[in-house]
């Protein structure tokens, strides 16, 4: 089964959708969010999408209500766990205690944010996965990550 990651698209339109056509064209089954959309506007964009997506808060999204409202219960508080394709899933926005959770042996996979950085690493057989930022802010390069979860491999997708 395959998956989209991305990350802090800080309402940043364009490269948003060239996440959401790339993973459409990709053909993922699901995509998951690891916070900062930042405004309510942006999700629209996500109707666009061929499959289903969940997401969680991220440290800049300030209407949580509106947000919660307009991804129609898809967003969560994080850590937010859940399982798809008999693996575990653990969502984090902030990376403290990412090392943590992978070293603890209740995930396979953990996903984060928030440091704008594209990471991929195993813990503990754990994969871990920072899709890096969508919104372009602090590095300028828009990228996001595509994770298998029959093998557990994942790659980084620059837009």
């Amino acid at each position: 089964m395959l998956i989209g990651i991305m990350s802090d698209t800080h309402d940043n339109l364009v490269p948003t959708k060239k996440a959401i056509e790339v993973f459409n064209d990709r053909k993922v089954q699901y995509v998951i969010h690891a916070g900062d959309y930042t405004s309510p506007f942006t999700l629209k964009l996500f109707k666009e999408l061929n499959c289903k997506y969940v997401g969680i808060f991220g440290n800049n999204d300030g209407d949580k209500l509106l947000l919660l409202a307009r991804s129609e219960g898809n967003i969560h508080y994080q850590p937010y766990i859940f399982t798809l394709n008999d693996r575990k899933i653990v969502v984090m926005h902030e990376h403290h205690i990412v090392n943590a959770l992978a070293d603890s042996g209740h995930f396979d996979l953990v996903i984060y944010g928030h440091t704008h950085k594209p990471d991929i690493r195993k813990v503990n057989n754990a994969l871990i996965v920072n899709p890096g930022e969508v919104g372009t802010w602090l590095y300028g390069k828009s990228t996001i990550a595509v994770a298998d979860l029959d093998s557990m491999k994942a790659e980084i997708i620059e837009l």
